[in-house]
This record gives C-alpha cells, structure tokens and sequence, in this order.
C-alpha cells in the first residue's frame, strides 16, 4: 500500500513538473519569439535596452555612425526607389524597398537585418553599395518592420522566405549578379541559404555577425537576457516552437549550411561582441568549405564593425566581391 502512495505521488510530482515546464516553455517563446507577446510584456523593451547596454561605446563608433546616418538619411530622401512585396508559402505578405541606380548595372545586393530589427537599420550599408551602383534590395523578415508573421524564424524559416525575394530580383533582371549580406540573424539566415538550392546567379554571401546555430545563441541569450539556465528550458521551449511556430531551433544552423556551401563566402566579427561570441565566427570560418575570408575588427562589438572601421570593412567587403566578378568602383 505504501508503495503504491508513494509511486502515486512521483507520477503527481513529475506530472506537475511537466506541465510547469510547458508553461515555462511556451512563456520564452512568447517572450523571446512573438512580437505581440515581447510587446504586451515589455520584453522587447528590456532586450532592446540589454543590447544596447552591451555595445562598445567609443567616440569614433559614434562619430561614424552619426556622419553614415546623415549621409544615408540625404539619399533616401532622393534616391530612384519602390516598396515591394512577397508572399509566402503560409501566406504571409512581407515588405521591402528597392533601390535602383542609373545604368546598366546588373550587380544586386539582397540585405538582411538582425533579429527584431527592420529594414531601415541596413540602409546605411544600402547607401555603400548604391555609392559603388548596386541595385539594392532591403527587405522586412517575417514578423520584423512591415512584414507580416507569427514567430520570429531566428534564420530558418527566413531562409525559404528569401528565396522570393531572389526570385523577385531576377524578375526584374535576369543577368542580375547577386550577393547576399546579413548582419546578426541576418548574417545567419545568409548562411543558411547556402544550405538551399540557390540559383547561379548568387555569386557571394557576406555574413556580419552571425551566430552558429540558433539552439546555442537561445540558450545564450536566455540566461543573459531572462536570467534563466539552459537546460531544461530551451529543449522545451524548442519542442513548443516546432509544436507553434513549425521549426526547430536546432536546425536552424547556419555552421550546418556553411560546411556544404560552394558558393565564395566573407564572415565579419567584431571582436568585442559580447552578443554573438566572436568564437563563433572562427567556428564558421574553419567550417566552411568553399572560398573564404575573415574579418575580425578589433574594438567592435555586436554589429559594429562597419562604426567602428568602416574604411576597413568596406574595403575588404567591395575587394572580395571584385575578386568574385562583381563591381568594386567608388
């Protein structure tokens, strides 16, 4: 009999113990994954503070980004440029701008923001590559900005996403010669479209500050941001994902795709970033099996390398993609 209580009470205890781990699961998902939620909890407030906490401050990163800022905001205004739009498989409708040069150009850059970011963040990197006559394209990743969405897709399901926008820019130039450039979850989700079919129109990815995979940036970012341990949080909160969101954080790695990728690939750092390990990028980097180079920028931290050094990093970027047959002038 007491035994029979007492195997009673462990399956009550465990029982207890897993639901409490549902709702602690579906509550990091809400809070880290669905705008809606991050908004209504002020997550997003304290994670977008927790970030900008975390980034160098230094008088020439803020000279920089303020002189790249002003000059970006003179071309906006006056540049040849439309909204467009895809919709995807799931039937979400996401936004984007292009940005059109004069001439004959057929080199394209596709630019791709971080996680809870917007499209506009990238535009001073957009007004780089305008300067050297690229047509550029900017878009809004699901659930970012103007786009529509349900979960962030943290790279993965952005992947697929991207693809349209590739297929939007070769209906609109056929001879187009594109390069794929990301920062953060962008610089990621470039990655792990290598992973994918790409059309040969693809000539290079520029990756920014990416991270290996999602699983560990998660579980990362949870202890950092929320205070909480890894185990056994992020496992169930990658169980309720794929049970709500329809992926897995686990599969979302980029050091996956990188490792079977042919096309040329350029991976910045900043070497101080406290956000994405800097560990991460030389993980990358000797993972890739295709031509590559790598950019550390001392004194940089999350995102900040174009702030930080942009002579070097522009240089090295636009000198990578001549020597892969693009254009390099300006």
């Amino acid at each position: 009999m007491r035994k029979k209580k007492w195997i009673k009470r462990l399956a009550a205890t465990v029982l207890i113990l897993l639901v409490l781990l549902v709702l602690a699961s579906n509550i990091v998902v809400d809070l880290a994954l669905v705008p809606e939620k991050m908004e209504q909890t002020q997550a997003f407030e304290d994670i977008t503070e927790d970030s900008y906490e975390a980034l160098v401050k230094t008088d020439d990163i803020e000279q920089n980004k303020m002189a790249s800022l002003e000059k970006t905001e003179k071309w906006v205004r006056s540049a040849d440029s439309e909204e467009v739009s895809v919709t995807t498989e799931d039937g979400y409708r996401l936004l984007g701008r292009a940005f059109y040069q004069e001439g004959e150009s057929h080199d394209w850059v596709l630019l791709l923001h971080g996680y809870t970011g917007w499209k506009e963040e990238m535009y001073p990197i957009a007004f780089e590559y305008a300067e050297r006559g690229y047509q550029v394209l900017v878009p809004d990743m699901r659930c970012s900005g103007e786009s529509e969405g349900d979960f962030i897709g943290m790279g993965w399901t952005d992947r697929k996403d991207n693809l349209l926008w590739l297929q939007t820019i070769l209906k609109k130039d056929k001879n187009a010669r594109i390069v794929i450039h990301g920062q953060s979850m962008g610089g990621a989700c470039a990655l792990m479209m290598t992973g994918e079919d790409l059309p040969d129109n693809v000539k290079a990815v520029v990756s920014d500050s990416a991270y290996t995979d999602a699983y560990s940036i998660f579980k990362k970012q949870l202890k950092d941001w929320f205070h909480l341990p890894g185990f056994p949080l992020v496992d169930g909160a990658d169980l309720m994902l794929q049970i709500r969101g329809g992926y897995s954080l686990k599969k979302a790695s980029a050091l996956d795709a990188v490792k079977k990728s042919t096309i040329p690939l350029l991976i910045i750092h900043g070497e101080e970033d406290v956000f994405v390990p800097v560990e991460m990028a030389y993980t990358l980097y000797d993972a890739a099996d295709c031509e590559k180079e790598l950019l550390i920028v001392e004194g940089a931290g999350h995102a900040q390398a174009p702030d930080k050094a942009p002579q070097e990093y522009y240089k090295t970027v636009f000198s990578f993609l001549e020597t892969h047959g693009m254009t390099a002038f300006g």
